[in-house]
C-alpha cells in the first residue's frame, strides 16, 4: 500500500507542477486561458494572485517530492509526514475549491483525486 501511495503522491506532485506552469508562468496565454475559462483583460488583472498561487502549488509539489526521496533513503517517519502534509494540503486545497465555487467542482476533482488516493493508501500503509 505504501509504495501505492507514494506512486499516486508523486503523480500529485506531477500535476501540481504543471498546474504551477499554468498559472505562474503562462497564465495569459491563449492556451492558458481556455483551460481556466478566462478572457486577456481578466488574465491580466489576476496575474499576480495566479503567480502567487502558481508558486503555492509549486512548493506543496516539492514537499511531496523531498518527501518521497526521504522515505525511500531509509527515513520513513519523516518521509511519510512530509508527504502525507504534502498531499493532505492539495487534497484540503481541492476541498475548499469545490466547497467556494461548486461551478469548479472538475477542476476539483482532477485537482484532488492522486492526493486523496495518495492519503488513503499511505495512512492504510501507516497502520
Amino acid at each position: 500500500m505504501t509504495v501505492a501511495g507514494l506512486v499516486l503522491a508523486a503523480l500529485a506532485a506531477l500535476l501540481h507542477v504543471y498546474i504551477f506552469v499554468l498559472e505562474s508562468i503562462t497564465w495569459t496565454s491563449p492556451g492558458t486561458r481556455r483551460v481556466f475559462g478566462t478572457t486577456e483583460q481578466e488574465a491580466l488583472v489576476t496575474k499576480p494572485l495566479a503567480l502567487n498561487q502558481g508558486f503555492y502549488n509549486l512548493f506543496h509539489a516539492i514537499e511531496v517530492v523531498v518527501g518521497v526521496v526521504v522515505h525511500v533513503a531509509a527515513h520513513e517517519d519523516v518521509g511519510l509526514a512530509l508527504v502525507l502534509a504534502g498531499v493532505g494540503s492539495m487534497l484540503a486545497a481541492a476541498i475548499v475549491l469545490v466547497v467556494s465555487s461548486p461551478d469548479k467542482a472538475s477542476a476539483a476533482i482532477k485537482q484532488g483525486a492522486f492526493p486523496l488516493v495518495a492519503v488513503v493508501l499511505l495512512v492504510i500503509g501507516a497502520i
